[in-house]
């Protein structure tokens, strides 16, 4: 194979570039890799050709950029697609029909007020509302209560049944004239962990509860699930890996005995009006990003459009005073709030934000922290790679090309200490999609903070890891007997991604 001097990063990703484009990279996944004395060829194109590669320029918005490959006549597009994202939604009725039907009871005005930089949320910090949850919510849902619910979650139908009084989630918020639903209340309890070497860690058991509630008792059997909002880069590749490279990785009965067994989650896919394979979300509850796109809007901002027609967003039967607020759907705009065209703009826009390249790739730290990466097992559910063949930046092209997720996009049982106990689809509640690690090194950078996993309760990589359990069990205890200089290097690694 080719090989590319070492001394000029960004001319090296330039020429990896042109190399990928010109079919001479091999389209292999590499799982295992036997040598660490180097990056492997491509490994810095996370985002495969699409890679954002202006190493000089990496500040807060270096998750807002377009895949480079996004062809010049789609860009404009994407920038009126970046508009929907960060719309600020005001209630109905308006002037500007374009942007009024906001709530009735929300959780914020736009995409980019959770997905901040379109980096990841984090939960609130200090007093409210000094500091709101505006970038984090809490998941409603209760256990089947009559036969026919029982048969929409046996049937896929349907991933969860929704809170009677308040709905799918709780929403803090509410257009003039009516109270939001209630105030998420999160109370942490330190837990110390002894390392080798005597090293320690301290990690924050969180647990929630919800006061001030203004639309009657919650059921006696709900199940509540913190959530914060995730990184945006990278979706639209996450679509384009085939479903059979994804369901050879599944072994949801351990037949080979590593202690790892991965389940695809099967989910309703409006678009295909099937059960499909989940993608997206910390459950893979949704199988496209459309689905997810339309049903955040939803959900998260009360704006209908053409898959979650409900002009009352998350409002229930139980909610009289929201359901008789006025709403945003026109003739102009498909008698919804948000049409297809508008929609649209946004999943391109979605589907293609960049990913990063890597730094450091060769930094013998990084080098030393990727071989650990591996000895530890983590990589039996993080991923390395995949080989796509469909590029969202490129439709008509079918040229392979190498992606670095760093995830399976499967289901994993995390252990008790991570465990929301709130099952969805197939998922049940000790177990969460692995999330894609590419980009993870660059939070700080874009989200101005280092919080990690579904809650937000690791404050750094390291806590992120302890936090592990269950099927990464073993890599844990890995982790926390290696040599502290091993345990430093992995963190290199991860922050190299």
């Amino acid at each position: 194979m080719t090989r590319l001097s070492m001394k000029k990063p960004r001319l090296r990703l330039l020429a990896y570039s042109l190399l990928i484009s010109a079919g001479t990279v091999s389209a292999q996944s590499i799982d295992a890799p036997s040598d660490f004395s180097r990056a492997e060829q491509s490994e810095a194109l996370q985002g495969g050709r699409g890679s954002y590669i202006k190493l000089k320029r990496l500040n807060k918005r270096v998750f807002s950029h377009p895949a480079a490959n996004l062809a010049f006549e789609r860009q404009l597009d994407f920038r009126v697609g970046n508009g929907v994202f960060k719309k600020l939604w005001v209630s109905a009725p308006t002037a500007t029909t374009a942007s009024d039907g906001l709530g009735p009871v929300y959780n914020a005005r736009s995409c980019l007020q959770c997905h901040v930089n379109n980096g990841r949320g984090h939960p609130p910090e200090g007093n409210w509302p000094d500091d709101n949850a505006v970038s984090m919510f809490l998941r409603l849902s209760i256990p089947a209560q009559t036969p026919e619910q029982q048969a929409l979650l046996d049937q896929r139908r349907v991933g969860v049944i929704p809170e009677p009084n308040y709905g799918g989630q709780l929403q803090d918020f509410a257009v003039p004239g009516l109270p939001g639903e209630g105030r998420m209340q999160i109370h942490y309890e330190e837990i110390s962990v002894q390392l080798s070497e005597g090293e320690t860690a301290s990690l924050r058991k969180p647990s929630y509860s919800i006061t001030e509630l203004n639309y009657g008792p919650l059921h006696p059997q709900v199940q509540i699930s913190p959530r914060v909002a995730p990184p945006m880069i990278g979706l639209g590749l996450l679509e384009a890996i085939n479903t059979d490279d994804l369901l050879a990785n599944t072994d949801p009965d351990d037949r080979n005995k590593d202690g790892i067994s991965g389940r695809a989650n099967r989910v309703w896919n409006g678009d295909t009006q099937q059960v499909d394979i989940g993608r997206f979300g910390w459950k893979a509850g949704h199988a496209s990003l459309n689905q997810q796109n339309n049903s955040a809007l939803n959900g998260d901002i009360g704006i209908s459009n053409p898959d979650f027609q409900s002009a009352y967003g998350d409002c229930t039967e139980q909610q009289s005073a929201c359901l008789a607020m006025p709403h945003g759907n026109t003739k102009r705009h498909e008698n919804l709030e948000a049409p297809r065209s508008m929609t649209d703009l946004m999943l391109l826009y979605t589907r293609n934000l960049a990913v990063p390249a890597r730094r450091n790739v060769n930094a013998p730290e990084v080098l030393a922290g990727k071989k650990v990466f591996y000895s530890s097992g983590c990589q039996s559910c993080h991923t390395a790679s995949f080989t796509i063949d469909r590029d969202p930046a490129e439709p008509q092209n079918r040229q392979p090309q190498l992606i670095w997720p760093y995830s399976d996009l499967l289901l994993h049982d995390m252990g008790q200490g991570l465990a929301d106990q709130r099952p969805e689809f197939a998922a049940n509640g000790r177990e969460w999609r692995t999330a894609p690690l590419w980009g993870i090194g660059l939070t700080k950078t874009v989200s101005g903070h280092t919080y990690f996993l579904h809650d937000g309760r690791a404050r750094n990589l390291l806590e992120a890891i302890l936090w592990h359990g269950g099927e990464a069990e073993a890599a844990k205890q890995a982790v926390i007997r290696m040599p502290k200089t091993d345990r430093h290097n992995l963190i290199r690694f991860l922050e190299s991604l």
